[in-house]
């Protein structure tokens, strides 16, 4: 017997509580309200949830339902959605935060964060997530471009006491720089692009090649531009010889594509590559 299809878990609604602007180009919007209880957080620094962003002049059912809209709507009028990590939630003031890049009125998110103001809604699905700092790690590694800040940031504050850490953070300027604090002993690099485009640089892969690594097992977590990440994961697992269970790596965006576009790439990649993993097997077989 066919199961069914598992149901989505509801979206969860809240409403902007206050915009604050971190730096020149880091926005972030704490939201809350009746919708935050609700919210059901996970144990991961890394948690994300989808933003979900209604396309004008389509009228969608209420409440809101991704799964009933993409089974009765075209594609076009789907809503589109963006990936976000939580940067804190404070379940005593019913609120959580997150942080935006802003890139001008470039995009979807950025500009949309900008122009909000108390009391518009806020709309997501998740959360999801699948790193947090391990308690039995000798010391951790971080490294990403402001993409992944939040997710370091959370990640930095959730190390143990007293456990090392070396941070690498790829940033426009000194400007874009923010204070992080740890109850780990905590070593912070910013690497300023100064000019330079983003995810055209080797300043994270650079400083993580030219770090002395502590003794001990680290776990690591390096998430940004995807170049950046795939030359780091070589790095880390051939010349390093990290164990494949103690990385977190993720290319949150590509250089020259929407995140759409880069989503729909890595799922035709990862199609590649288990069609590549089974004809290999099918090979072995049949050789042995």
């Amino acid at each position: 017997m066919a199961q069914a299809p598992r149901r989505q878990r509801p979206l969860t609604r809240l409403q902007v509580q206050r915009v604050e602007w971190l730096t020149p180009h880091m926005i972030r919007v704490v939201a809350g309200g009746p919708g935050f209880a609700s919210f059901i957080a996970n144990e991961y620094t890394d948690r994300y949830v989808k933003l979900v962003f209604r396309k004008p002049d389509v009228d969608y059912p209420e409440p809101l339902d991704l799964q009933e809209i993409r089974a009765q709507l075209p594609r076009e009028q789907w809503p589109t959605t963006r990936t976000y990590t939580i940067r804190w939630i404070d379940a005593a003031a019913a609120e959580l935060a997150i942080d935006f890049v802003y890139h001008g009125e470039v995009g979807i998110a950025g500009p949309w964060a900008a122009g909000l103001k108390p009391g518009d809604d806020v709309l997501f699905a998740g959360p999801g997530g699948a790193y947090a700092p391990a308690a039995d790690a000798d010391w951790h590694l971080l490294a990403g471009d402001e993409s992944a800040l939040p997710a370091i940031s959370a990640a930095l504050a959730a190390i143990p006491a007293e456990t090392p850490a070396r941070a690498f953070i790829e940033v426009a300027d000194a400007a874009e720089e923010l204070a992080l604090t740890s109850p780990g002993m905590a070593e912070i690099t910013w690497l300023h692009r100064d000019g330079t485009d983003a995810g055209t640089t080797d300043l994270l892969v650079r400083a993580v090649r030219e770090l002395e690594f502590l003794p001990g097992a680290v776990q690591v977590f390096v998430h940004g531009e995807a170049g950046a990440v795939r030359a780091l994961r070589r790095h880390l697992l051939d010349e390093r010889g990290v164990d494949k269970d103690r990385l977190s790596l993720s290319g949150y965006w590509r250089r020259g594509k929407d995140e759409d576009g880069w989503q729909a790439e890595k799922r035709e990649t990862a199609v590649a590559e288990r069609e590549a993993a089974e004809r290999e097997r099918a090979a072995q077989t049949v050789a042995g």
